[in-house]
């Protein structure tokens, strides 16, 4: 379900992927059954390929990794999370557009 720039992270690897990157990470929390979840794939994976290199981007299945979901507090699905330096940088609850995204991820980039 994910491009080919698109990471996947999981709960064991959470900690050093995301929140000790020394990029801005954007994370999509989804899961398999969510329509608007599959429905914001392609764009995820189309800012995935643009900001290669400059960002890391990617998506956490719900189901299959419990324990990060449950640390962030997501309650609905699709959440997108935009992660620098460890911290929450902005958070995206449900469908939005794709400018919203990068006008975070620009900001922070600067």
């Amino acid at each position: 379900m994910a491009g080919p720039d698109t990471i996947e992270f999981k709960d064991d690897s959470f900690e050093q992927d995301v929140l000790q990157s020394d990029k801005p990470v954007l994370v999509d929390f989804w899961a398999e059954w969510c329509a608007p979840c599959k429905a914001l794939g392609p764009t995820i994976d189309s800012i995935a390929t643009e900001y290669k290199g400059k960002a890391s981007v990617g998506k956490l299945d719900t189901d299959a990794n419990p324990q990060t979901s449950a640390r962030f507090g997501i309650s609905a699905i699709p959440t997108v999370i935009l992660f620098q330096g460890g911290e929450i940088k902005e958070k995206f609850v449900g469908l939005r557009s794709e400018k919203d995204f990068k006008d975070a991820l620009d900001a922070t980039l600067g």
